[in-house]
């Protein structure tokens, strides 16, 4: 939603500061310059992006205008599931929490967190790194290097759509320049005609870079950051997972271990202490009933 209204509060101050100069809103609907631009723009984004990097970046552009995901309350839903199942695996023995995460679609810990459970990607990372933990054989400094490396390899990922729209934001501006190049060719056919004619074809040369350089700084670019802080959100969700498995793995009662998974949460996600005692306190009652 905020992402909405900075696109909106852009618009609005470009167009009401063009028409507060008394500027002809028709001579923005230069479309040969749309055509120039916005499709060479297309052009490039294709060439210089591989498909799955593509499928990825036209996926995550939409979310940027939803509200995060990220909040409070899917933060408490992921400790309360992180105790549900160290409590279950240290009452009931680990195998009792082998069918929840081999099937994390059709257990009745997981369904109880609806959020967290549509994380298809996170939902993955807790089942195989708890899988990790049942083998035995993986000492918990191991698997906490595996699990960066898991993390670092998302990142990755999740950063190439952001640096291919990066790019295309780049490459906007000189691409102006060219839309306006070929508005110049054009005035210069037609010196010998009218004035009026010329200060047309000029105009129209300046809608191009005009458009090049708005549609970098004042849409992409900024699509691109938003994108780039959601990932980060995210790769936060699994540095608090990383957490508290690892002090899973270390033996450590599943209290001391969620509240190592709590510690790993930043800014106003976190819950408090008590907050996640009292969360835990709760799931606790209601599995015993």
């Amino acid at each position: 939603m905020v992402a909405i209204v900075g696109i909106l509060v852009v618009i609005a101050a470009v167009l009401g500061g063009f028409a507060m100069a008394n500027g002809p809103f028709g001579v923005l609907l230069a479309w040969s310059e749309w055509v120039i631009i916005v499709g060479t723009g297309l052009g490039t984004m294709l060439v210089s992006t591989p498909g799955p990097v593509l499928k990825s970046m036209l996926a995550g552009i939409p979310k940027v205008f939803k509200p995060s995901p990220f909040d409070r309350a899917l933060y408490l839903d992921v400790l309360r599931l992180l105790f549900e199942l160290f409590q279950t695996a240290r009452r009931d023995g680990l195998i009792a929490i082998e069918s929840h995460i081999e099937r994390p679609e059709e257990s009745e810990i997981f369904k109880r967190y609806p959020r967290f459970l549509a994380n298809h990607h996170a939902v993955e990372f807790l089942s195989d790194a708890l899988r990790t933990v049942l083998v035995g054989s993986v000492s918990a400094f191991d698997l906490e290097a595996m699990l960066e490396a898991e993390i670092e390899v998302h990142h990755d990922s999740a950063a190439q759509p952001v640096s291919a729209l990066n790019r295309v934001a780049d490459s906007l501006p000189g691409i102006g320049i060219v839309a306006a190049v070929l508005g110049i060719v054009v005035t210069m056919q037609s010196l010998g005609g009218p004035i009026e004619e010329i200060g047309h074809h000029v105009g129209a040369a300046l809608v191009g870079t005009f458009l090049g350089i708005l549609l970098s700084y004042g849409f992409l670019a900024p699509i691109a950051a938003n994108m780039e802080a959601r990932n980060g959100e995210e790769h936060g969700l699994y540095f608090a997972l990383k957490a508290g498995i690892v002090a899973f793995a270390k033996n450590l009662p599943p209290m001391v271990a969620v509240e190592f998974a709590r510690k790993a949460i930043t800014g106003d996600s976190r819950p408090g202490f008590l907050e996640m005692e009292a969360a835990c306190k709760a799931t606790r009652k209601e599995a015993a009933a």
